[in-house]
Order: C-alpha cells, then structure tokens, then sequence
C-alpha cells in the first residue's frame, strides 16, 4: 500500500496550529483531543453532506409528519444523501459563521440534526461537554472559522480514509504525549500492519479470489488493520498482490470511547457498515453474536495491562467462577476456565479469537502482535502456559516472527507477531516457523524518532520476511521446529524425610515420606525419556530422590533467544589493553590542559 505520509504533514501541522492557537488560553495541550478530534470528524461529515443539504432538507420537512422513521428515505440517493448518515438541521459548518450572536444555540440544533449513527459517535466523543467551555471562552466561531478554512482539505475526496487514519494516529500521539498517556495502546505502525496483511492473506491468495469473507480485529483502535487489510485483499492496481473480487465485511470492537468514535466515523466515511463496529470491553462484554465467526483476524491487543475489571465481570458462576466457554479448553489441567495472570490481559485475547475461528474448508487465520510475555510467562500448569499449551498441541501455531526492537511508538521492548491457523498446509502441520527479524538486515533507522520509535520497515524488509515464510526456509533467520520442541514435562524431585537420628521416615506403607523443605522441580523436554533423563541429571546428585508420574506436567514455552543465540567471543587482552592505555593518554591530555 503506498502512502506518502510526508505530504499529511501538512494537514497534521495546520490541525495542531488550530489547537495552539484557538484553544492554547483554555485547554491543556492534553485535553486537545477533546475538541480537535470530533471537530475533525464532523468536517469531514459535514464536506459530504453539503451537496445533497437542500435535497435532505425538502425530503425531511415534506415527510416529518407523516412517517416515523425516515432513514431509509434521508440516506437514499434519490431523496436523501445518498450516504448512510444525514443530517436535518437547517445549518452547515459554514452557515454557522453566518449568525455569530446565536452561534452556540445553532450549532446544538446542528449537531442535534445529525442521523442517530452519528449522535452515537458525538456521544462518545463527549464533544457537547466541550460547548459550554467553548462559548464561555468565546473561541467556538473562531474554532468552526478554522475548520472552515479554505487552506485545510479534509474532504474524504482529497483526504482518503486511509491517509486520515495516518493523521489521526500522528494527531493522538501527540496529544497523548503531552498528557504522558500511552499511544501504542490505540496505534499499531502502518508498516507493521503492512507485514501481517502479507502474511495472513498470501498463504491463501488463490483461494479467497471469489466469495463473501469476515475480517475482525477485536481490539480495533481507529480501524486501522481492518481498513488496510481489506485494501490489502482487493487492491486491483498493479502492485496489489491478492487481487480479490470477494465480498468483505469489516468488524470490530474498542473500549475507549473517543477511539472507538474515530474508528465508527471512518467507518461511516468509507461506505462500510459502522454497526459492525461496537462498544465495550471485548472480554467481558462482547458485542456481536456468540455463534459469530470469522475468516481473519488481526490485532494488537494491549499486553501488560491489567484486566481485572473483565474477571471480575465474567465470574458469573459458583464462587466467581469464569464458565464463559471462550475461555474452557479441552485437555488442561484446570476444570474452569484457564486465564493469564490479572496484569496481563493478552493471551485472553487469544483464546477469544481462536474460538472464533470458523470450521470450514479455508478455516480462519489470525495475526496478533505481542510483547516477549506470551512467549514464556507462566510454569506449568499455570495459565500462560496452559494457554500456549492447548494452542501448540492442537497444531494451531503457524509462526512467529521476533520485531525489531524499538518498532512501537510508545515502547522498545521485543514485539513478536503470532500467525494462527486451524488448517495447516500439509508441510507445516505438526511444525512452527521461528522468523528472528531483529537484525540490522530488517529495518530502517529513522531520522527522526517518533515517541519510542526509532526504526521502521522499508518495502525490501518486509518482502525479505514474506519470502522466508512463504518459501518455508531454514536459515540463520528462520528455523522450524517440531511443536514437541517447545513443551517439557515438569516433574517433582521428592528427597525422603529423615528423623532426627538422619533415619529415613516411611508412611504405612512402608515408602519414604517426602521432605516438603527439600522438594525440587525439573523441566524436562518432551523428546527425552523422563526417567533416563532423571537417572542421569538427578540421581547422582540426590541418589535416594524419586519422582512420581502422578505429579507430572506438562508446559509449554517458546524460548527465541536460545534458538538464535550467537556467541560473540570475549575480545582479547592485548584490545582490552590497548583501550585502556587509549582512554589514559586521552586523561593525561585533559589533566594537563586543566593544570595549564
């Protein structure tokens, strides 16, 4: 997807210059976005609504009094605008300017007029709690003045949904920055998406070219990898590497409200259905139907962050039990439902897609972004593990690519993007590709850092990690190993308990008591035989140790740094001294130049 993002700046500068010199005296810099965000919005509503205001307008006032609901002839070519929304009031933005004395009152009976899919997104916005700040302060006619301006374009005409998503994700960086809130939680990088799109939708290019096809991203932000995902599988230019003529339907869900409007509203811009985007915490109050599913997947879901809010919501059952069935896998070793750890939310997330996949000929494929957490938190039979373990031993683990570190606006920690699929190519069943892209040879350093991040993708890197997955390749960069490689069968080292008198206690049965003081646990890879590994790891350091099969469980973890460790020998001496005697002549000259 080609986006020239130097020629937004622009528009990014002329906004933010809006911001700073309208409401500089009465907002903080970080409450900006309450007003500059769903100002942008009702712009760009408002540039498409006025061809047809007059026509809206005389269907409205003809019909009023004689049906209920008028959607269906206010949204309609013929009679109304021709879009899914509409607007009744007799106001543009523009007329607004016209009547300065009653300007307040006016634009209440404007945003009043708005269709109901758009009073949802003012709603969210919280944008009429602003009005009584704006007109006190008196900077409202000067705030629709600007928007007005003929030197800012912000029609979708000339302003695409996929180039205003870029300006509204640059824009909320911004603001957050200045309010020392996290932009990463809502924005993935567009290179980023670029990458997962390839690798979700190349694998099966030849299959999806006809038909009707779900995408869902259940952590949506402002709808970004729904958006260039769908252009990504229909792009019909020349550089568009699907090419489908299939039907695609955009879904989503975000629990931040003012995101969540932002996401609707481009939604409502590009033509797409905006009830497919919903409101709310998609673990505890998911917002489409449960039998729901889907053939895509695509996210970044938030990763160290808690959320106890969503356990505490879903423990409807005895005891405050989870019994959502999301949430049950078959073969685990707890008999409800497994969850992650309170302060990590992300493997959640997963089990919710993976039960959304669909049982069909295709089956479904995921892509989710993650931070190095869902690689190996969690022993044996916790739930982190017990997680990757259902995933790993139903074969559903496709790949994982390791990102350059320091990728992410608002974090440089390692990021890795998980690839799920329930219908494995025959030479990748039972196998998972590890793809370490962490190396100088995969990114770009940037000139100017943005937030945390300091380097990006170019086309050539991306292409580079497309054609090691798509090709299967084993190399210094990517490695297959069997899904076995990962798991270990934690066992327990018992030591006999010894009385006083260093003799060994046994319990009615004659058998040694185990010491709880001096109790042990070891991982053992799940190739190896347990006990041979045990005669020849343990016993000659505990001779009168056991262990029992009854206590033995299994775990799962994926340990990137151990596949792809490159020993750096230690530098030789005679370096090491010719440094130091480098760094004592520099010292010698600085202390002689502050003598003299």
């Amino acid at each position: 997807m080609s986006l020239n993002t130097q020629s937004l700046q622009p528009v990014i500068n002329f906004l933010w210059t809006v911001a700073d010199d309208v409401l500089v005296n009465t907002y903080q810099k970080g409450k900006y976005k309450d007003v500059i965000l769903p100002m942008v919005v009702i712009r760009r509503l408002d540039l498409l609504l006025e061809p047809t205001k007059d026509q809206v307008l005389k269907t409205f006032n003809e019909y009023k009094d004689k049906l209920q609901n008028l959607d269906s002839l206010l949204t309609n070519g013929k009679h109304g605008s021709g879009l899914a929304f509409y607007n009744t009031s007799r106001f543009t933005l523009k007329k607004l300017l016209d009547d300065p004395k009653n300007l307040r009152s006016n634009f209440e009976n404007y945003l009043n007029g708005f269709s109901e899919n758009v009073q949802d997104i003012i709603n969210k916005f919280k944008f009429r709690n602003e009005l009584e700040t704006l007109d006190e302060s008196q900077i409202l006619f000067s705030l629709i003045e600007k928007f007005c301006s003929p030197k800012i374009e912000l029609h979708p005409d000339k302003l695409p949904p996929l180039a205003m998503g870029y300006v509204y994700e640059d824009l909320v960086r911004r603001f957050n920055e200045e309010n020392n809130e996290e932009a990463g939680e809502h924005f993935t990088p567009r290179e980023i998406i670029d990458l997962m799109t390839h690798l979700v939708f190349l694998p099966v290019k030849d299959k999806i070219q006809q038909g009707t096809y779900l995408i869902y991203d259940p952590c949506v932000g402002s709808g970004g990898m729904l958006t260039i995902a769908k252009h990504f599988m229909l792009n019909p230019s020349a550089d568009g590497l699907v090419k489908s003529n299939a039907t695609v339907h955009l879904y989503g869900q975000e629990s931040t409200p003012f995101i969540y409007a932002t996401c609707k509203s481009d939604m409502l811009i590009k033509g797409e259905d905006p009830d497919k985007i919903v409101y709310g915490s998609t673990l505890s109050a998911y917002g489409f139907d449960k039998d729901l599913k889907f053939d895509f997947m695509l996210t970044n879901p938030p990763y160290g962050k808690t959320w106890a809010p969503d356990k505490k919501a879903l423990g409807v059952g005895p005891k405050g039990a989870i019994i959502d069935k999301r949430f049950m896998l078959k073969g685990s070793y707890k008999e409800e439902a497994v969850t992650s750890r309170v302060n990590d939310g992300q493997l959640m997330f997963v089990l919710h897609m993976l039960s959304k996949m669909k049982d069909t000929e295709l089956g479904s494929r995921i892509a989710s972004v993650h931070n190095g957490s869902a690689l190996f938190t969690g022993d044996a039979g916790q739930g982190e593990s017990e997680i990757r373990k259902y995933i790993i031993e139903n074969d559903l683990l496709e790949a994982i690519v390791a990102l350059p570190n320091d990728m992410f606006y608002n974090t440089g920690i390692p990021t890795y993007i998980f690839l799920f699929t329930n219908r494995k190519a025959k030479n990748r069943k039972g196998i998972v590709q590890l793809i370490n892209a962490t190396s100088e040879n995969f990114y770009n350093r940037m000139r100017k850092s943005l937030g945390k991040k300091r380097v990006e993708f170019l086309h050539e890197h991306i292409s580079h990690i497309e054609k090691m997955f798509l090709n299967f390749e084993e190399n210094e960069y990517s490695k297959i190993f069997d899904n076995e490689d990962f798991g270990y069968a934690q066992i327990t080292v018992n030591r006999p308990l010894k009385d006083e008198k260093g003799r060994i206690e046994t319990d009615s049965k004659g058998k040694p008591k185990p010491d709880p003081k001096l109790k042990d646990t070891e991982n053992i890879p799940l190739k190896e035989d347990i006990q041979e590994f045990f005669e020849r790891e343990v016993l000659p350091f505990a001779p009168n140790s056991w262990w029992d099969k009854k206590d033995t469980k299994i775990g799962y973890e994926i340990n990137f740094a151990k596949y792809f460790y490159k020993h750096q020998p230690p530098r030789s001496l005679s370096d090491i001294a010719k440094d130091i005697l480098a760094i004592e002549q520099e010292t010698d000259g600085l202390l002689k130049d502050i003598i003299d």
